[in-house]
């Protein structure tokens, strides 16, 4: 903590201090927030957890100091939109997106306050109160992670494609790769509160207050980063279009913060960055934050002009793709698949160059499904249909044997969007080698 202090000069600290006092003590909060609003514009969120955690050590109650969140929250937020971020309707993505950051915040702050806890604990040798602190301290971490992959995805997933579509590369890799490291320690961090729930006053509790202290400095930077470049630099670059789609996408995704529709409605169709051919403007570059300002002036960003839709192509709900695609990707799969209507008749089937399943061929076609199997399991497959189709059951899984293979078979039923039935599909999977040796694939598996 000493060394965490270091990074906050001592004027900064004794202001932060007297105001979250004051604040506790019951002044005016708009008459605090005018007086220190030239301040709070300075200070990081980080900054403000590091004074908190004196308090702390002063002897202010955490629930005092957590009932406080959301007021450290609206001044930084306050000061920091004065900055960059203006007229942001309600219910508008880029809205929802900095809630959400606030909520992380929050999360982030009570993760550094417990673990201050836990130190004073491990100072004194309070095996008790340091049990307690670790059982907070989890309950926070897989809160904080949910968050973070919720908010994350929206970020990588629908937001940095349109920045890399208009030639901005690079700030899409950095904090994605800074976002991916902020995922890996929460990860780290579970398997070391698990190793110190076993002896709360060892080393690794020790540790596990010190990572946690550096955590939530980690996700305070990038919260910072997000509002103060990322969102404000997309606030300038994307049309209403954009936006449209961003809000289609995101909501879909989910958001975690209440999604009031508020006073924003797209008043333009969904334009995904497929569609978008568009370099930066002189007049974005301008409004750019001004850490972006100089590398934009300074460096060529020729947009990504690749054409995805080509001509003859297959347009899905989720992409586009030839006849030749198609039929080359379900050979590709490492399963098989036959597909019949509503009227239970065979219309389709796959063959896999991977993965062999039951023999089929295309004299199939027009066959009623039960016909596919075995008399004996006729009325078997009919009843499983019929459950299938009248809603019953979404799916149904059975396992048998192919000689030494051993097969998963999955019965599901295949609807449009609305729910009306369009038929039903068997797909057949060769779980042969999962199975006789699930201790070799463990080790295989690799956590993304």
């Amino acid at each position: 903590m000493v060394k965490a202090l270091n990074n906050v000069s001592r004027e900064k600290s004794e202001i932060v201090k007297n105001l979250l006092k004051r604040i506790h003590e019951g002044e005016s909060f708009e008459e605090l927030k005018k007086e220190f609003s030239h301040i709070l514009s300075q200070i990081t969120p980080f900054e403000i957890v590091t004074v908190e955690q004196e308090l702390v050590r002063e002897g202010v109650p955490i629930n005092d100091i957590l009932r406080m969140c959301d007021i450290h929250l609206e001044l930084f937020k306050n000061a920091l939109a004065s900055r960059q971020l203006k007229g942001i309707p309600k219910g508008h993505p880029l809205d929802l997106l900095i809630a959400e950051n606030d909520e992380i915040l929050k999360t982030s702050e009570a993760l550094s306050l417990y673990a201050g806890v836990l130190a004073r604990a491990l100072k004194e040798g309070d095996a008790g109160e340091a049990s307690k602190a670790l059982t907070s301290l989890k309950s926070l971490i897989t809160a904080v992670k949910n968050q973070l992959r919720s908010h994350y995805r929206k970020n990588q997933m629908v937001l940095f494609p349109y920045l890399e579509r208009k030639g901005i590369s690079a700030i899409p890799r950095v904090l994605w790769g800074r976002e991916d490291q902020v995922i890996v320690k929460l990860r780290e961090l579970m398997n070391l509160l698990d190793k110190a729930a076993e002896n709360p006053l060892s080393q690794e509790s020790v540790k596990v207050s010190e990572t946690i202290t550096q955590l939530s400095r980690d996700i305070a930077d990038l919260v910072f980063r997000e509002n103060k470049i990322l969102y404000p630099a997309l606030q300038v670059l994307l049309s209403e279009s954009e936006w449209a789609a961003v809000d289609k996408v995101a909501r879909k995704l989910g958001f975690f913060v209440k999604q009031d529709k508020g006073e924003w409605a797209p008043s333009e169709q969904p334009k995904y960055p497929y569609e978008v051919v568009a370099e930066i403007t002189p007049k974005q570059a301008e409004e750019l934050p001004e850490e972006l300002k100089g590398v934009i002036s300074s460096t060529s960003f020729p947009p990504d002009t690749y054409t995805i839709v080509r001509e003859g192509d297959l347009e899905f709900e989720t992409g586009f793709l030839t006849r030749e695609e198609v039929e080359a990707l379900f050979k590709s799969l490492p399963l098989e698949m036959t597909y019949a209507d509503v009227n239970n008749r065979v219309r389709f089937f796959s063959e896999s160059s991977i993965s062999g399943g039951f023999p089929r061929a295309k004299t199939i076609l027009g066959r009623r499904l039960e016909y596919c199997h075995p008399p004996r399991l006729e009325q078997y497959v009919a009843r499983n249909v019929e459950a299938l189709k009248t809603g019953k059951e979404k799916y149904r899984v059975f396992w048998t044997r192919l000689g030494d293979r051993i097969i998963r078979v999955l019965l599901v039923a295949v609807r449009k969007p609305d729910g009306e039935l369009l038929g039903v599909a068997e797909i057949v999977e060769d779980f042969t080698e999962v199975l006789n040796n699930p201790s070799e694939i463990m080790k295989k598996i690799v956590v993304l």
